[in-house]
């Protein structure tokens, strides 16, 4: 292992979600082995790092065909300043607040020519440095001290396994008795360091020798396995779906007393909650965190729907004078009597939901609801979950729309709310649009932010997938009875000779869609080979869609799968279809995470970034790529530039998944359909993927696959207790 210590000149990037680094170092020939001399290019994940740090590194020497000559760093920790000036700047860089360059100069040139020595085993001298005063020196010594065990803490977390990068975290975190700490019980990272989780945590563990029927580890698994199920959408499992689950993962299935034991002391220590006998198999075991929201959501929503409203006293009178009738001549709108009954349940009744497929007139209900809130001069807001949801719901009403962390004042450094109990949001209604893919945890947020007098209207269709996160709110709320429900199911755009209308009511009801491509906007391609499937697709796109339609196939066209993997999955498909939209002819290109990201590529954004006005959903296209900032993408002609930092929060998107494409709508959809997609085949996936076209639709596969998915309309059991908690119970 080789030894490269110096001065860092220049951070050329930094992904600080994994600390992967490349940076330009000035070389200290005097302590790096091999002996080297001036600017050497050191990549590797490190710790944060800053411009005029001296750093040590640890590593080999490889050779990058396109860049070179380059020293790939297995370990870093600070290095004490090798020179007079390198020792000034980092005294007086900021080290202690107070002593700048000048003063720094003082202590430097009193301490002479063995300041470090001093520093490291006499620092008591700082206190003689003239003009320098006592509290600064005091400040000083405690300084230099810390660094020096936080180099000891870096060398030895690195030492047992832990990266340069995660070694820092982790010293931020837990300070620098961390190795201590990690050695006692490993599993501590998984519960205080944001990030690291229990399989990292574990293979730490297991270097240092615990064994795998350690309590330690045990306690640990269980939370993993409690969080992996909430991945899958489940709010708490069954006690002994629990004890099943947590021993495959801890691979110590047949020690089912152990888990059993470790189990009853979490849950008698609060650290796992129970609903139910807690001896039974079918006690549901909660983590604490979805526990309280839960309950606490259970709680406000009853509150909310039985509390007094002065809207309904207002709305009363109002529309028993014909108020809803005489806006729909105001308007120019035409509702029949049960959309007219849903517009009069929202203002009349505290809690309501308005559900239906596509084209029953969710959107003009709602417009309705609008102008009467209008009319009776009543506040009101409207949000979604994701940022295409909202833009949709503003452009279809007319009025402004934002995210529900938008709306409820998001802080992402503390994942706290502006708006909640002790300061609820100014509103007499709130409206909340696509709510299929509302989670309980959000959920719960929005009740908390709510005054008890304020109307709740949720709106969404209850058929397509669930939410991403834990929970299935929208149909626990309407299943429970705890609120006014109105399923809409009148067909309006049917007549218009939408195939894509009628079939995707076809497939909601489980009858095979119509797939003889008579119509005008739903085609079939029949395939059966999966590679086969995948070029047809790209044929579809490229040539046949542009031909016959004259659609741009880059941004008029959306492919959908159903999932990740084989080659005509979400990762396969991204790769064909880039290749032949955008491929690799000298244009620009970076490489992040194993993906390469190319000027004109087709991208979407992963989470919702209030610092740079993108949300999670949103599609762009990647327009500048500069090595040493980042990448600028193109949203809806609005231009956004991002640090490398931020740019991990962009995939590909010339092919999503069924979740991903949740509360947006495309021109068009091509989706394969194979029965090699087996596992995933179900109404409400094929139903939602369906829904999302507002043109055109193309399903390429087998008509089989097509039969599979719509004869399995067994949606998925989600555990949760909110639909029970409604009805009473907790």
């Amino acid at each position: 292992m080789d030894t490269l210590r110096g001065h860092v000149e220049r951070i050329t990037f930094n992904n600080p979600d994994n600390g992967y680094t490349v940076l330009t170092l000035k070389a200290d020939p005097l302590h790096s082995r091999p002996k080297i001399d001036g600017m050497v290019v050191v990549v590797g994940t490190l710790p944060p790092i800053a411009t005029g740090e001296d750093l040590e590194f640890t590593g080999t020497w490889v050779e990058n065909p396109k860049y070179g000559r380059q020293f790939k760093a297995e370990t870093c920790v600070p290095a004490a300043p090798s020179s007079r000036e390198g020792l000034i700047a980092y005294l007086g860089g900021g080290l202690v607040k107070g002593i700048g360059p000048k003063t720094a100069e003082k202590i430097v040139r009193f301490l002479g020519k063995d300041a470090l020595r001093t520093l490291d085993h006499d620092p008591d001298r700082v206190f003689d440095v003239p003009g320098l005063k006592h509290d600064l020196a005091e400040k000083l010594i405690m300084a230099w001290r810390d660094g020096q065990d936080s180099r000891r803490a870096l060398i030895e977390l690195q030492g047992i396994g832990i990266s340069g990068a995660m070694a820092a975290r982790i010293v931020k975190y837990m300070g620098t008795d961390a190795p201590k700490t990690v050695r006692g019980n490993p599993y501590t990272l998984a519960d205080d360091v944001y990030g690291y989780g229990f399989v990292r945590a574990d293979a730490v563990a297991r270097g240092l020798g615990v064994a795998a029927d350690d309590p330690n580890r045990i306690r640990a698994g269980l939370r993993y396995t409690l969080n992996q199920a909430a991945f899958d959408g489940h709010v708490f499992l069954p006690r002994g779906e629990l004890i099943r689950r947590a021993g495959e993962a801890l691979a110590i299935g047949s020690n089912e007393s152990l888990i059993k034991q470790i189990i009853a002391e979490q849950v008698f220590q609060e650290y796992l909650m129970v609903e139910g006998d807690a001896q039974s198999d079918e006690a549901a075991i909660y983590t604490p965190e979805f526990y309280e929201a839960e309950t606490n959501a259970a709680q406000l929503l009853r509150r909310l729907a039985g509390s007094q409203s002065p809207l309904a006293t207002k709305a009363d009178p109002a529309l028993d004078t014909g108020l809803l009738r005489s806006l729909e001549r105001e308007h120019d709108l035409a509702l029949t009597n049960q959309q007219r009954d849903a517009a009069a349940a929202a203002l009349l009744h505290k809690v309501t939901v308005l559900t239906g497929g596509p084209g029953t007139g969710k959107t003009t209900t709602l417009k309705i609801v609008i102008h009467a809130l209008d009319s009776l001069e009543a506040s009101f807001a409207l949000a979604s979950p994701t940022g295409r949801a909202a833009k949709r719901l503003s452009e279809a009403t007319g009025c402004p729309a934002m995210t529900i962390h938008r709306l409820l004042g998001f802080f992402p450094d503390t994942g706290e709310f502006l708006y909640d109990e002790t300061n609820p949001l100014d509103v007499d209604v709130l409206v909340l649009d696509e709510t299929s893919m509302l989670d309980l945890m959000l959920f719960d947020a929005v009740l908390r932010a709510l005054k008890p007098e304020a109307h709740l209207m949720l709106v969404g269709d209850v058929d397509q997938l669930p939410s991403v996160g834990a929970g299935n709110v929208l149909r626990d709320v309407i299943e429970s009875g705890a609120a006014q429900v109105t399923r809409l199911k009148t067909i309006f755009r049917q007549e218009a000779g939408s195939m894509i209308i009628a079939n995707a009511h076809r497939i909601n009801s489980g009858e095979q869609p119509i797939l003889d491509n008579n119509g005008s906007d739903f085609y079939f391609f029949g395939a059966e080979d999966p590679e086969q499937t995948g070029e047809l697709i790209v044929d579809i796109v490229i040539n046949r869609l542009p031909k016959r339609f004259g659609i741009d196939p880059l941004r008029d066209v959306q492919v959908i799968a159903p999932m990740y993997r084989g080659p005509s999955g979400v990762d396969a498909l991204n790769a064909m279809l880039q290749g032949a939209l955008n491929p690799a002819r000298g244009a620009p290109e970076t490489k992040v995470s194993g993906r390469v990201l190319r000027v004109g590529d087709k991208v979407m954004q992963t989470k919702n970034n209030y610092e740079l006005d993108v949300f999670n959903g949103d599609i762009g296209y990647l327009d500048e790529i500069d090595r040493e900032y980042g990448v600028s993408v193109e949203f809806d002609g609005n231009s956004v530039l991002y640090e490398f930092q931020h740019v991990e929060q962009l995939i590909h998107a010339y092919c999503i998944s069924t979740h991903r494409s949740q509360g947006s709508e495309y021109p068009v959809v091509v989706m394969p359909v194979l029965t090699q997609h087996y596992i995933m085949l179900q109404r409400n996936l094929l139903y939602t993927a369906v829904t999302r076209a507002r043109q055109i639709v193309v399903l390429v596969g087998s008509r089989k696959a097509v039969a599979i998915a719509v004869g399995n309309d067994r949606v998925t059991e989600r555990f949760s207790g909110l639909r029970a908690r409604l009805r009473g119970r907790g």
